[in-house]
């Protein structure tokens, strides 16, 4: 067993409060843009921060921090949506209003945007991933694939699929 690093507690304690205060509206709006529910998007956050706090010692600096809480984010919006499959497979007669809410706007994004999240909704899992993460987070392709566990190539490629399905999306009359 190691042992305890010799910092204060109050210490530990305020780095993470700061941490916490810092970006916790920022992994909950990533998480409800994979979620699409504020209720399971502020789980999946503080699920986050509860693993980070975990591994809190082994995590060195501050980029390193806030990329450990982003793919905690995304693992844990994975495991929701992965859970909300099994869940539509096995019950015969669920409404999609009552499987799912949609996140409101005052939370993620602006009302004229809510059209964009919309469509963004109805791409598949990664191409929304990437283009959550490339384009409001705006993190690059290298980051993007580091915290999905793709290429950078792959990155790229999925995030411009992902633009030209969105725009075709925008296209459609409604």
């Amino acid at each position: 067993m190691r042992d305890a690093p010799d910092v204060p507690i109050t210490a530990v304690s305020d780095d993470f409060d700061q941490l916490f205060r810092r970006n916790w509206l920022a992994m909950v709006r990533l998480a409800g843009l994979l979620v699409d529910d504020v209720a399971t998007a502020e789980d999946v956050a503080q699920d986050a921060f509860v693993a980070f706090q975990r591994r809190r010692t082994t995590v060195r600096t501050p980029d390193a921090e806030l990329a450990y809480l982003r793919t905690c984010v995304i693992n844990g919006a994975r495991s929701v949506l992965r859970r909300r499959a099994v869940a539509r497979r096995h019950l015969v007669s669920v409404s999609d209003s009552t499987a799912q809410t949609l996140v409101t706007a005052e939370v993620l994004a602006a009302p004229e945007d809510s059209e964009l999240l919309i469509a963004v909704r109805s791409l598949p899992r990664r191409q929304r991933e990437v283009l959550v993460l490339r384009y409001w987070l705006d993190l690059a392709h290298a980051d993007v694939a580091r915290l999905l566990g793709v290429s950078e190539s792959t990155a790229k490629s999925t995030a411009s699929r992902a633009l030209d399905a969105l725009e075709a999306l925008m296209k459609e009359p409604r």
